[in-house]
C-alpha cells in the first residue's frame, strides 16, 4: 500500500471507514485498513470527515498524523507476513510475548520503522534494513 498522492492515500481510508459503516464487503487489503481503523477509535470522528483529506498535522505540540499512524500499522504488517526484512517476524514475536498485546508491540517497532523512514529522507538514501533490524533488535 503506497502512494505518492497523499490525499488518495488518506482518501482509501474514508473510503474503507465508510464500508465499515455501511457493512460492505471488503477487500483483502481494505480488511486489513479496516482491523487497523477499528484498533484506533480515536481517529473515527476524523475519518467521517471529508475536510480530513486536506488537513494539515503539524507534528507540534505532540500532534500526530493519524493517517500516517495507521500506514505505519499497515506497513509493519505486510513487512511481519513476509518477514521482509528478514528476521522481522521473530523480533516481533518475541517483542508481543513480552508485552501486553499485540497493539504495544507493533507501536514499539513502529517506531523503529519511522525513524529509518526519516533517516532515509533526511539523507536522500534508500531506508537501511541493516539499521532498521538493528533498531528492532533493540526493543528486545
Amino acid at each position: 500500500m503506497y502512494s505518492q498522492d497523499r490525499q488518495q492515500m488518506r482518501q482509501i481510508f474514508l473510503v474503507v471507514r465508510e464500508k465499515q459503516q455501511a457493512r460492505e464487503p471488503l477487500s483483502p487489503m481494505e480488511a486489513i485498513i479496516g482491523q487497523v481503523i477499528d484498533q484506533h477509535p480515536e481517529y473515527h470522528p476524523l475519518l467521517d470527515r471529508k475536510e480530513s483529506l486536506e488537513q494539515e498535522f503539524s507534528g507540534q505540540n505532540g500532534q500526530e498524523n493519524p493517517f500516517l499512524h495507521m500506514a505505519l500499522h499497515i506497513s509493519l504488517q505486510e513487512q511481519i507476513n513476509v518477514d521482509r526484512p528478514p528476521g522481522i517476524r521473530g523480533i516481533y514475536q518475541t517483542l508481543a510475548s513480552r508485552l501486553p498485546d499485540l497493539h504495544q508491540a507493533e507501536h514499539r517497532m513502529m517506531e523503529c520503522l519511522a525513524q529509518t523512514l526519516w533517516d532515509a529522507q533526511d539523507s536522500g538514501t534508500p531506508p537501511s534494513e541493516e539499521a532498521y533490524l538493528n533498531c528492532l533488535r533493540r526493543l528486545l
